[in-house]
């Protein structure tokens, strides 16, 4: 009786732990009120994210490339060592 009683027991144990584990990992799933639901959007509304796109690009070309960064360190720092391939 102990004999089967044991591993019963064991089995038991590992089922209920599995489904404390994922009990709080399936809450993350479930559909939630705060959720944003995907929704067509009405032709106004595409031709003003259309617009918002536009501007956005327009902004970001009118941003100057950025230039060679300054090394604050490089006066301290030695300069490169030649190699032996370079001294011959």
């Amino acid at each position: 009786m102990l004999r089967n009683l044991i591993p019963a027991a064991a089995i038991l144990a590992l089922v209920a732990g599995s489904v404390l584990v994922a009990g709080p990992a399936s809450a993350q799933v479930a559909l939630s009120p705060f959720k944003e639901q995907d929704k067509r959007l009405t032709p106004d509304e595409l031709k003003a994210k259309q617009d918002r796109e536009r501007d956005y690009k327009a902004a970001m070309d009118k941003i100057p490339d950025k230039k060679v960064t300054v090394d604050p360190w490089g006066d301290v720092r030695p300069a490169p060592q030649a190699t032996a391939k370079n001294k011959q």
